[in-house]
């Protein structure tokens, strides 16, 4: 696992901001949240400077806790999480059908957890999409310390005005990242454009199930914590993700991994448990997270503002397990989606 260390959290504390910046981006990330007052149409409006803030502040953390694929998975009685992880990431790249001289597209690829992973499953070629530069160093820097620079790639731009020619791969896949998007329509659209016909779109989705109640109040607040914890401008429902492809062109097959489970796709994070395996993600260890983070900050190690960070991700935490018990929010809405020849 990179960047596994008390230290390596602490020095990449920030992302790109500058020391002297990030207690200021803290309180601006804050201000889009309803939490703290802020709208659902400020952070549409402002997605690309919330979410840059986000990972900027949150990236380090999520290698810390996750290792280098910052998603959840479905999972067996008997796998660790991160062998259900891998699994989930081959689950993907099997429908896809890919194979060696594919040309694929990420969407949205973090530091290139997925895309090391099913490059080397599937011997494509893949490029990652992201916006976010220090995520694309990261993942340039992880690209060439497993030797896949020669397959693998970054580009950074916008998932909703992709710099990219039509027609242009043979696969597009999305995991967990197009939530992030002020509009589903829009950024599946741009996907449909990019991929070739008669090719498939593959994605997990953050969604509100068909139990959410946009009228319960507790509901709304599981809702509230898990954008603020996880950069997001407004979480959509199963339904509308599945009509957004429909309407950006796409023949779609769907359903939500979550309801068929073995195990409780948020069980890493439940406070309730406890696991070696993922220690840094239960209660005690986030307890010794968030204070290694406070002492860090202390003595000047990690910048002004970090314990903050610790603490909005701690909600989003409780607010994704909080809404997987009640079983109104899913991480693993699973959708196929072919582009017409």
């Amino acid at each position: 696992m990179a960047k596994a260390g008390a230290m390596d959290l602490a020095s990449g504390l920030g992302g790109n901001l500058s020391r002297r910046d990030l207690a200021s981006s803290v309180d601006q990330y804050e201000k889009y949240h309803s939490f703290y007052g802020g709208e659902e149409d400020k952070r549409k409006f402002n997605y690309t400077d919330m979410v840059n803030k986000y990972y900027d502040l949150a990236t380090s953390f999520y290698e810390y806790g996750w290792g280098q694929s910052f998603h959840f998975a479905n999972r067996f009685q008997d796998e660790t999480l991160q062998e259900s992880i891998k699994r989930h990431e081959h689950f993907l790249a099997l429908h896809l059908g890919l194979k060696p001289e594919m040309k694929v597209l990420d969407v949205g690829c973090g530091i290139g957890g997925p895309l090391r992973e099913i490059a080397r499953f599937s011997g494509a070629s893949i490029t990652g999409l992201n916006n976010n530069g220090y995520q694309i160093s990261r993942g340039t820097e992880l690209n060439k310390k497993y030797g896949l620079d020669k397959t693998c790639d970054f580009v950074k731009a916008d998932f909703m005005k992709m710099p990219l020619a039509d027609n242009t791969y043979d696969a597009v896949y999305a995991i967990e990242a197009t939530c992030h998007a002020p509009d589903a329509v829009g950024c599946y659209k741009e996907i449909w454009r990019v991929l070739k016909p008669g090719q498939c779109f593959a994605a997990y989705e953050w969604c509100m199930t068909d139990a959410y109640d946009p009228h319960n109040e507790h509901h709304n607040k599981m809702k509230a914590e898990i954008e603020l914890g996880n950069g997001l401008p407004d979480i959509r429902t199963t339904r509308q993700c599945l009509e957004a492809a429909k309407e950006a062109g796409f023949e779609v097959w769907n359903d939500d991994l979550a309801k068929t489970s073995p195990l409780p796709w948020y069980l890493p994070i439940d406070p309730g448990r406890f696991s070696l395996s993922s220690f840094r993600l239960t209660r005690l260890g986030r307890f010794f997270t968030r204070n290694l983070v406070w002492v860090l900050e202390s003595i000047k190690v990690a910048p002004e503002g970090s314990g903050r960070v610790s603490q909005f991700l701690e909600k989003g935490a409780d607010g994704l397990v909080a809404g997987g018990k009640k079983e109104i929010f899913t991480p693993m809405y699973f959708f196929l989606a072919r582009k017409p020849l």
